[in-house]
């Protein structure tokens, strides 16, 4: 795979009511100038063709003007937003010619099962995957937009409700990434349980969960380097020795044992064939944040 894909973890704290934290309006897929100076260096620089995707959003609208903005404080004026929302639109000569000529293309946030729903298995859906697999090409993604990108796709679920037989819903991704199950806003929002469960159904698979203001570039396929201001959690279920998920009624707790989890962050490594880490020496970290 000659592209390269950023999943991000969703958007920062910028100071808004958090009373209203659930509601799009209040959580606007900001993301730190850190995260998308990344975008933009690995999309070629500041004369980068850039087309944003609103797709999951709500409030299309708003979201595009956001990201137009914050790129544009980093001094990219290629900028397009295209808020599809028919499989139709996404095979529209004005798409399908905007994605074509695209370095970067980036999924807003929002709900993942729109982005499946409306892209998936659409031309546009299969060129995305060409540019992955031929070209110099970024596949960036926030919070609905990362969560699209697996082949098994979280759609739904409580933390609350997380570990008992039933409490997440999966269904089928945009496959961009079929190695993984993606979770995000995964600190802040506690999610643990939630990609516990999808891993144990999905054993073959790791769990990446992705902290707010955290994302990971993954070259090549399958080498990951974390990016941004906190944590990137890795359960990697291939060891463990008893999973009940097969055996229990809905609703009953799940029993797993030996799930290992590493906790990666700031410019710490992972491989997603091999599965090996590699973490920053106090040294090497300091020269990062520096």
């Amino acid at each position: 795979m000659r592209g390269i894909l950023i999943p991000i973890g969703g958007n920062e704290d910028k100071g808004q009511d958090r009373s209203h934290e659930d509601s799009e309006m209040y959580t606007l897929e900001f993301i730190d100038n850190g995260i998308l100076a990344n975008v933009v260096r690995e999309s070629g620089g500041k004369e980068a063709q850039i087309v944003v995707v609103t797709t999951a959003s709500s409030i299309p609208k708003e979201v595009g003007r956001n990201y137009v903005d914050a790129f544009s404080k980093l001094g990219c004026n290629h900028v397009q937003v295209l808020d599809i929302r028919s499989a139709e639109q996404a095979e529209s000569e004005e798409v399908m010619n905007a994605v074509k000529n695209a370095d970067c293309l980036m999924f807003s946030g929002g709900d993942q099962s729109k982005i499946v729903d409306v892209i998936g298995g659409t031309r546009l859906h299969q060129l995305i995957n060409h540019k992955l697999k031929e070209e110099s090409f970024v596949l960036a993604g926030t919070s609905a937009g990362a969560m699209c990108m697996s082949e098994e796709m979280i759609s739904g679920g409580h933390s609350t409700e997380a570990l008992f037989k039933g409490g997440v819903s999966m269904r089928k991704g945009m496959a961009l990434l079929p190695h993984v199950i993606i979770d995000t806003h995964f600190i802040q929002r506690g999610r643990f349980g939630r990609l516990s469960e999808a891993v144990a159904e999905f054993p073959r698979l790791l769990g990446l969960g992705l902290a707010e203001d955290t994302g990971l570039i993954i070259r090549n396929g399958y080498e990951c380097e974390v990016i941004g201001s906190g944590m990137v959690i890795v359960f990697d279920p291939s060891k463990i020795t008893h999973n009940n998920v097969k055996s229990v009624r809905e609703g009953v707790p799940l029993t797993l044992t030996n799930l290992v989890v590493s906790v990666l962050a700031l410019g710490d490594r992972f491989n997603l064939a091999s599965r090996e880490v590699e973490v920053l020496s106090l040294e090497e970290y300091d020269r990062m944040k520096a």
